[in-house]
């Protein structure tokens, strides 16, 4: 597994929906944090997207797991393998 940092822009979700869609998405999100699969999520200050940490094996594993989140045909989503920076003791 990888660890990936996405960049998640909301697009086209008018309020009303998103009020609609949001309990599902909240009870997936947090389904995929137990599963392990969301690391972490930061919602950005303007609401309109979030920056989030996950485990995938690549890409097309990434988005096949995000295709489950009601959210995800109003996501713009730019992907950013990382890596966890090994700390040295000094």
């Amino acid at each position: 597994m990888k660890k990936f940092m996405l960049n998640i822009q909301l697009d086209g979700l008018d309020n009303e929906t998103r009020m609609k869609l949001l309990p599902r998405e909240q009870e997936v999100v947090k389904e995929m944090e137990q599963q392990g699969d969301i690391v972490d999520t930061f919602i950005k200050l303007d609401m309109s997207g979030i920056f989030m940490t996950m485990m995938a094996t690549d890409s097309e594993d990434l988005h096949s797991k995000l295709s489950t989140l009601p959210y995800y045909p109003y996501m713009k989503i730019e992907i950013i393998p990382i890596r966890v920076a090994n700390s040295i003791n000094q």
